[in-house]
């Protein structure tokens, strides 16, 4: 059966993924260490982890799998749930494949190395847009008909 993993720590689409999820009748995880409101959506599952390094991630990673859909900005934790066979999404829509996965882990390393060798470096990403949140819509919706597929 198809679930909906939500990385929850600092992820701007909790909302549109439970609308989508809902309108599925997908169960939807909505995995943190805390700090959430829990939804009364009977669909939705607040999981609430220990502190500590990874812990919602390894918690999403040892049960995503093939028919399941990840939301992550996590790079480590989508390439792991790509290899499970997961369907994985970025909160701005932009699906992670096993075709693209290694050289997004290859640009998350380089870009650690250089703010490494510059302590000085200012400034952070992009701010979240509107555009953003409908590409993670129309994303959303792609990944679970093909997570869906892939369950039958």
């Amino acid at each position: 059966m198809t679930a909906l993993y939500i990385d929850a720590d600092a992820c701007p689409v909790k909302v549109e993924a439970e609308r989508v999820a809902t309108r599925h009748k997908i169960h939807m995880y909505v995995v943190s260490n805390g700090g959430l409101r829990p939804s009364q959506n009977p669909l939705v599952e607040t999981i609430i982890v220990p502190d500590g390094p990874d812990v919602a991630d390894m918690w999403i990673a040892e049960r995503a799998g093939v028919g399941d859909v990840v939301v992550t900005g996590d790079i480590p934790l989508a390439a792991k749930c790509v290899e499970a066979g997961a369907q994985v999404l970025k909160h701005n829509g932009e699906m992670l494949t096993q075709a693209n996965i290694g050289n997004v882990l290859a640009t998350r390393d380089l870009m650690t190395d250089l703010r490494a060798a510059d302590p000085f470096r200012q400034g952070g990403g992009k701010g979240f847009t509107k555009a953003d949140r409908s590409r993670f819509l129309d994303g959303l919706e792609r990944a679970l008909r093909l997570a869906i597929k892939a369950a039958v």
